[in-house]
């Protein structure tokens, strides 16, 4: 494997989104805009009620997909289509907004707990009116392959020949959530049309021999190939690679579209009561 170099770190930027949840983003700041498809990068989560109690009343999207992954506590979820569920620590949720959805996630503590990712991944032009759709997995619906000092859940893609809970058709996404004990090295293959990112969130460790510290997101160069050593502490991290759609991006907050007309469409749809279109499909594991 030709192992990819890191080309850019990011810090994760302290923010606040929804009705003053507090998180770290990476994707989706300053410093990185885009990384096609990828539009966000969410890091949510305190051991403070107060800064999350409030959650993310009801509110629009159109365009693109959210995968959100629970690490700790649970996340309730409720949509403008009867979609109703709750996501529990090790569960994830992949929600294609697609033509429209309106919808609230109102997180909760478990054990004085409660963090997790979302990921706002885009929907290429054809797709994006298309009818929404719903999947919630459990966390016994998320599969784990485990070897010698490492434990890997296959969120989407596959790891070693195991299918994760999604698939997306549309840019191929990989996402893996991987614990490393120290000093140990976790190697993958990963296309190399695609682009990709890794974000460690406990421990430390070096990605193709440069250290990357805890909430930090590492862009990777081009190659085939991922390498990452955890240090002293061992780590924990996500690692995420998708087809670039190679479209225009036309984003005004939870719209994501190809053009302008498209975002002036979506605003009068959301304030004409027409943004929700269809029902979404919901199933899931």
């Amino acid at each position: 494997m030709n192992i990819r170099p890191v080309r850019q770190i990011v810090p994760a930027l302290g923010t606040s989104d929804g009705a003053g949840v507090s998180l770290r983003r990476s994707i989706g700041t300053p410093a990185l805009k885009h990384l096609d498809p990828f539009l966000m990068l969410d890091h949510f989560g305190s051991d403070k009620p107060d800064d999350y109690i409030a959650g993310f009343p009801d509110h629009p999207h159109r365009g693109f997909i959210t995968f959100t992954y629970m690490l700790d506590g649970h996340m309730e979820h409720r949509d403008s289509m009867g979609n109703r569920g709750d996501l529990r620590a090790g569960g994830a949720q992949w929600m294609k907004a697609a033509s429209g959805v309106i919808h609230s996630e109102m997180p909760r503590q478990v054990d004085g707990l409660m963090r997790g990712f979302q990921l706002w991944i885009n929907l290429p032009a054809a797709q994006k009116m298309s009818d929404p759709d719903y999947q919630e997995f459990t966390p016994a619906g998320i599969p784990e392959v485990e070897a010698e000092g490492e434990r890997v859940r296959v969120l989407a893609g596959e790891h070693k020949g195991v299918a994760g809970a999604v698939r997306d058709p549309n840019t191929d996404v990989l996402y893996l959530d991987v614990s490393l004990s120290a000093g140990m090295t976790f190697e993958r293959p990963v296309p190399a049309g695609h682009n990709a990112f890794t974000y460690l969130y406990e421990g430390d460790g070096a990605v193709a021999d440069r250290p990357l510290a805890a909430y930090h997101l590492a862009v990777l160069g081009p190659g085939d190939g991922f390498a990452l050593t955890a240090g002293r502490a061992g780590a924990r991290f996500i690692l995420v690679a998708g087809r670039p759609i190679g479209e225009p991006i036309v984003q005004y907050g939870p719209f994501v579209m190809n053009t302008r007309e498209e975002i002036e469409q979506a605003i009068n749809d959301y304030r004409d009561g027409r943004l929700v279109r269809v029902r979404a499909q919901m199933h899931g594991a």
